[in-house]
């Protein structure tokens, strides 16, 4: 069964109750699956429309690729 954690609750730019929601999600799968990030957003801020589970390994080059889009804005 999985086991969730808030890590963290974002106010969305750009709207007036949007949400960005980051859990730690325990066997997210089932028995043994390998923990992830959990991140998704609530347009109204609380009904999620929107998530996707990376898992730890991938976040350092995510979080690269994040900051090189967001380098790339300003």
């Amino acid at each position: 069964m999985p086991t969730e954690t808030k890590i963290a609750e974002l106010g969305l730019a750009g709207t007036k109750k949007g949400k960005i929601l980051v859990y730690d999600i325990k066997e997210p799968y089932g028995k043994s699956s390998t923990e992830v990030l959990s991140i998704g957003v609530a347009l109204d801020g609380e009904e999620v429309q929107w998530k996707t589970h990376i898992p730890y390994e991938n976040l350092d080059e995510l979080i690269k690729v994040l900051q090189n889009a967001r380098d790339s804005k300003k």
